[in-house]
């Protein structure tokens, strides 16, 4: 076992981890966090990004102990006071989510996208939109509802 602290959404945690559990099933597991999906496991859907010091990850990819020191910010920090966040709420009004299971981890990507890029031309977009897998919806609402972001961000 090893010792690590880190913030989980703003919440100090200090936990005694084994070294090869991932941060996922920490947060899953540990912190009753699980909007972090689990999807493929080998980091390729983004199901399980999370922000680990503002970045995006693949928490399926990082291990517990690696993210010692650090702050993780989960989708279930995207909303407050139960208001939606931009993206989440763009999501919802331009149907960018079908089953929903990939949706926390675009939500997360989307959100540090926007925030590094905040006025992205449709191909940046894209290519924003290429490091998560989704097998419902077709795209289409998901770059609608980014795009609809964006502009709210601009407003």
């Amino acid at each position: 076992m090893a010792d690590i602290e880190i913030r989980v959404n703003e919440t100090p945690r200090h936990e005694a981890v084994e070294p090869r559990l991932t941060l996922a099933d920490f947060l899953r597991e540990r912190c009753g966090l699980t909007g972090t999906h689990l999807g493929c496991e080998h980091g390729v859907c983004g199901a399980c990004t999370v922000l680990l010091d503002g970045q995006p990850v693949r928490a399926c990819l990082m291990f517990a102990i690696q993210a010692d020191g650090s702050e993780i910010t989960t989708v279930e920090d995207f909303a407050s006071d139960g208001e939606l966040s931009p993206v989440q709420e763009a999501f919802r009004r331009h149907h960018g989510v079908q089953c929903g299971f990939c949706t926390p981890g675009f939500v997360v990507s989307v959100t540090a996208f926007l925030r590094d890029n905040p006025d992205p031309t449709d191909e940046e977009i894209r290519e924003a939109l290429s490091a998560n897998l989704c097998r419902c919806t077709g795209y289409q609402g998901i770059l609608k509802a980014v795009r609809a972001a964006a502009e709210t961000d601009q407003e």
